[in-house]
Order: structure tokens, then C-alpha cells, then sequence
């Protein structure tokens, strides 16, 4: 005897395949939905004169200060996302992770990293805060 009643399997298959058509259809309107308006730039507040060096080595980023400019670094490598050192001595930015190396500028020197680090504009003042850093 043969049964008479519908496949359910081949009916779910059909239903998720019309489903899955219809959202790569809507795909492009999706993403122009999701679209997020760019953040606002965040103060960081340096409040003490930096060291005699000029140079102010933080957690998220490296602040310089050298005759009449001042301008911060991020510390976040370009290549994979590594934390930055400074080499004072030597004067460049190295990632340990493969040795990409930066000047102080954040120009890239050697690779793997192929593009310069994230600049942050610094202002500076007489009085506390001595620096405010736009990231």
C-alpha cells in the first residue's frame, strides 16, 4: 500500500530554499539598513607634563611631543592588531608579534604591516589638562 500524503521533508526543503532566495534578493537593502553613523571622536586627558624624553608611552596609544609638534600614536599594529613598543634608543615603533617597524610619525619601515598607524591629534596646553587627545 502506498501512502498518499505529502513529504513533509520535500516541502520544508522548498519552503527554506524560497526563504533563503528571498533574503539574498533583500541582502543589498539590508546592509544599506544596517548602516551606523560614524562615533564621535573621544577626549582622553593627559593632566601631567610628559617626561623629558617627549614621549608618553599609555595603553592604547604613544604621545609625542618634540619641538613645536605634538601627536599621538595608536599602540594597535596594522598587520594583526599587536600591541606596539617604543625603542627609545633607536628611536622607531616595533610590533613584536612579526617585527613591523614604524617611525615615530607612524610611517611603516618594514613589513609585514602595509599601512601607517592610526594618528590622533593632540592639543596642547599651558595648563591641566596638558594634552587632549582626539581618538
Amino acid at each position: 500500500m502506498q501512502n498518499s500524503a505529502p513529504c513533509k521533508s520535500r516541502k520544508f526543503s522548498r519552503r527554506s530554499l524560497l526563504f533563503a532566495g528571498l533574503l539574498a534578493l533583500l541582502y543589498p537593502f539590508f546592509t544599506f539598513i544596517g548602516y551606523t553613523v560614524p562615533r564621535k571622536p573621544k577626549k582622553l586627558y593627559v593632566n601631567k607634563p610628559l617626561p623629558l624624553n617627549g614621549v608618553l608611552v599609555n595603553n592604547d596609544y604613544i604621545l609625542f611631543d618634540r619641538g613645536n609638534s605634538s601627536w599621538a600614536l595608536s599602540r594597535r599594529c596594522t598587520h594583526l592588531g599587536c600591541k606596539i613598543n617604543f625603542h627609545e634608543q633607536e628611536d622607531y615603533l616595533e610590533c613584536p608579534c612579526h617585527q613591523s617597524r614604524f617611525t615615530v610619525e607612524g610611517n611603516v619601515i618594514k613589513g609585514p604591516a602595509k599601512d601607517s598607524l592610526t594618528v590622533y591629534p593632540v592639543e596642547k596646553k599651558d595648563s591641566e589638562p596638558f594634552y587632549t587627545i582626539s581618538t
